[in-house]
């Protein structure tokens, strides 16, 4: 197991290391060598929303020894400091986020940002050019459930298809 000050945790003299350093303490969260290690992963993989298992397999690619349980209690700890966002993929599994930095998360509504999702590779990109579209769209869908008698408190907008570079690398089959 990497010791207490190990770099490889998070770069030490990356700025948006710091300033995620500064969100931690800021949030009330330790700053342990597990969480700076976990948030080093999303800074690595900043344009990937990313499962439990993703993160602990990435953890363990760079000699970290954790339990898998504290992973998943950490990144709910993380989520509930509004470090995180997490959302359900098509296939119904958790995937995690850093919240204000990266492709992912860019935006002024960075946990709610309409977003689009490749089905091959699993990256995410925030539909920033949607912005009062998007906004309209989420409005009219709490009212529709209010009309129910529901009380919706967000919604969250994914369009799901093939990212670019996917079309690219693997193009439809030709009828």
């Amino acid at each position: 197991m990497p010791a207490a000050n190990d770099a490889s945790a998070m770069p030490a003299e990356s700025a948006e290391s710091a300033e995620w350093m500064r969100r931690l303490q800021a949030a009330g969260l330790r700053r342990t060598l597990t969480t700076r290690a976990v948030v080093g992963v999303f800074l690595a993989r900043a344009d990937q929303g990313l499962t439990h298992a993703q993160v602990f397999a990435a953890l363990q690619a760079r000699g970290h020894e954790v339990n898998r349980v504290t992973i998943y209690r950490l990144l709910d700890r993380l989520v509930a400091a509004g470090v995180l966002s997490r959302r359900t993929d098509d296939a119904r599994t958790w995937r995690f986020a850093l919240l204000g930095g990266g492709p992912v998360a860019r935006g002024a509504r960075a946990g709610t940002a309409p977003r689009f999702e490749c089905l091959s590779c699993h990256r995410e990109f925030v539909l920033e050019a949607t912005g009062s579209a998007a906004r309209a769209a989420e409005r009219e869908l709490l009212r529709a459930v209010a009309r129910l008698g529901h009380a919706g408190e967000r919604a969250d907008l994914t369009v799901r298809g093939r990212c670019a570079d996917c079309r690219t690398q693997h193009p439809p089959a030709q009828e």
